[in-house]
């Protein structure tokens, strides 16, 4: 399926670079750049020979990154001209493979990284066989086929960028118009020019697209329906876009989970605004007794890549820590999480990464980070600050030690100085409680 997904000449040519760079079975290749067709050639080039491809978030910070090269074992880095800078960083703070990766099966092919419950990143690796049965969720989904045109905006180091749609519609047959990055002037451009039938939108670039100068005269004839996910749409952004007469799709999964996992169908969207849908094809879903979801199916992750925890219990349920209630008709509503991790415009942001290192600065004595409602980006983090007694910092000058250990979008967009933190009689920190407080601060 993935073999045909570029031209042939861009995927041998790929190829015969990768064979040349001495990548082999096994290898793990990192990708480091935007959005770009060697990316999808590199993929496709992995496949054959029977290496992996791990897609590198460009917006982490090279410590970051050369932390997550270093744990996956990958041997080679690959990516486009304007990362060069970057990927000498990340090169030169490395430890790098010499071969083929420890922990790396046969058919491994594609490898993500996610915050972990400790607040280090976890890869979850994809099959090939997995990667499959999500394209043909996907399709089904969403009724790709040789007359979709797919403009393609989100990062392709996410699935939700790689595979709701633009590995979908070309194993479909259909056309993908790939942008470099997501820029509003650029997507409405390209919406009035090249006439896309769909595009996938987060809701952080939903609301860019409807407070844009642009949104009221833009002809959106072209567009079927757009597809959303990543976290909860808030309904006004739902409604902007049905008053322009494009129904909002959309797809409920995360990094481990395909992501195709329950699917709003786009013929069934302008009736269950705001509904999750229905499990995708091939998908087995639980609610357990706190309505947590619980996953089978084919394209989940194999497993977390060298990591002692597995993701799922004995029976093999995949438990994803999102809670939700179903409605008549089977149809599901995703209504919060019971994970303590943060989307901010779609991006993974986990507490422990930020308090890990605020925790160090000599003035706290304990801090904890909760999301707060944000109308641009979902949720930002915001940081809590006990001081230690006698001792005195502003907020700026805890943000500043943060510059070049953590990326900008996990950085807090406030700090607040509590005289202590809510917590259980058991001495764990109260998220909820905390998010509250800090929401009303």
């Amino acid at each position: 399926m993935f073999d045909r997904l570029v031209p042939p000449a861009l995927a041998d040519g790929a190829t015969q670079h990768l064979l040349a760079d001495g990548v082999q079975r096994g290898c793990i290749v990192a990708w480091l750049g935007h959005n770009s067709w060697d990316l999808l050639a590199t993929l496709v080039a992995c496949e054959r020979i029977g290496a992996v491809l791990l897609p590198l978030n460009t917006r982490l910070v090279a410590t970051e990154l050369a932390a997550i090269v270093s744990h996956a074992g990958a041997s080679h880095l690959l990516g486009t001209p304007e990362m060069a800078d970057q990927a000498g960083a990340v090169f030169a703070a490395a430890t790098w493979a010499a071969g083929p990766a420890p922990g790396v099966q046969h058919g491994d092919l594609l490898l993500v990284y996610t915050s972990g419950t400790t607040g280090q990143p976890k890869g979850a690796m994809h099959t090939r066989a997995g990667l499959q049965a999500n394209a043909v969720a996907a399709i089904a989904a969403q009724g790709l086929d040789a007359r979709s045109r797919v403009l393609a905006v989100l990062p392709l180091f996410h699935v939700g960028g790689l595979c709701i749609q633009t590995l979908p519609a070309l194993a479909a047959g259909g056309k993908v118009n790939l942008q470099p990055r997501f820029e509003p002037g650029a997507w409405f451009d390209a919406v009035e020019s090249w006439r896309p039938t769909t595009t996938l939108l987060v809701p952080a670039v939903m609301q860019a697209l409807v407070e844009h100068p642009r949104w009221a005269g833009a002809d959106l004839s072209s567009l079927q329906f757009v597809a959303s996910g990543s976290q909860i749409v808030p309904r006004p952004l739902i409604e902007a876009f049905h008053a322009r007469g494009v129904p909002v799709a959309q797809v409920y999964g995360a990094t481990e989970t395909g992501p195709v996992s329950v699917v709003l169908r786009p013929d069934e969207a302008l009736a269950h605004a705001g509904m999750a849908g229905r499990p995708a094809m091939g998908v087995q879903l639980r609610l357990a007794a706190d309505g947590e979801i619980w996953l089978k199916a084919p394209n989940l992750m194999r497993g977390y890549h060298r990591s002692t925890e597995t993701g799922f219990d004995a029976q093999g349920w995949f438990h994803t820590g999102d809670l939700a209630v179903q409605h008549d008709r089977g149809m599901l509503e995703v209504v919060g999480r019971s994970k303590e991790l943060i989307i901010s415009g779609g991006e993974n942001v986990h507490p422990a990464e930020i308090e890990n290192l605020i925790a160090q600065h000599p003035a706290v004595l304990e801090c904890a980070v909760a999301g707060v409602p944000d109308a641009r980006w979902g949720e930002v983090p915001v940081l809590a600050v006990v001081l230690r007694p006698g001792q005195a910092v502003d907020g700026a000058s805890l943000l500043a030690g943060l510059e070049g250990r953590l990326a900008h979008f996990k950085c807090p967009k406030r700090v607040v100085q509590l005289p202590a933190l809510p917590k259980t009689a058991l001495g764990k920190v109260q998220r909820a409680a905390l998010a509250l407080l800090l929401t009303s601060a």
